[in-house]
């Protein structure tokens, strides 16, 4: 009867051994999600911006259904981008939930851009998908909708 028993602690012995390596997410990592997409989106406007907040290897698709990469984002800024200008558009993240499954997170917001001319509020439901590498946040995956009917008629 012993020996029967003597199966089962190998599994268990694994089990109890995955469980202790998974990394915990801490109770900042909400926090430092959130504080890092609102500065994102407060210098969406600059290259810089980009390079840090994407992954090499992001897959992005956006509200018109294009589906592009972190090198297709960056070839869109040009010599003449400067970031101590205004931005064309000024965005923010409202309604965000952040969802951590580590080493992983899950981050939905409402994103709003006011444009410099006030042509009218865009608004976009995102939904980004983050992994956390070297101790860092990258977004690895993104999907933005556009909301029906909810731009603002301009002034």
């Amino acid at each position: 009867m012993k020996s029967a028993n003597c199966k089962f602690i190998p599994a268990i012995v694994f089990i109890l051994a995955s469980l202790i390596a998974v990394p915990v997410a801490s109770a900042s990592d909400v926090d430092d999600l959130t504080a890092m997409l609102q500065e994102f989106l407060h210098t969406a406007h600059t290259e810089a911006a980009h390079r840090v907040f994407w992954a090499d290897d992001l897959v992005y698709t956006s509200s018109n259904g294009t589906r592009f990469g972190k090198a297709d984002i960056l070839a869109g800024f040009t010599d003449s981008d400067r970031s101590d200008e205004s931005p064309a558009v000024v965005y923010s993240a409202e309604d965000i939930d952040v969802k951590i499954f580590a080493p992983a997170a899950v981050v939905a917001f409402r994103l709003v851009g006011v444009p410099a001319d006030n042509s009218g509020v865009l608004q976009y439901l995102n939904t980004g998908t983050f992994l956390k590498r070297d101790g860092r946040w990258q977004v690895v995956a993104w999907q933005a909708t556009a909301i029906p009917g909810a731009a603002d008629p301009p002034d």
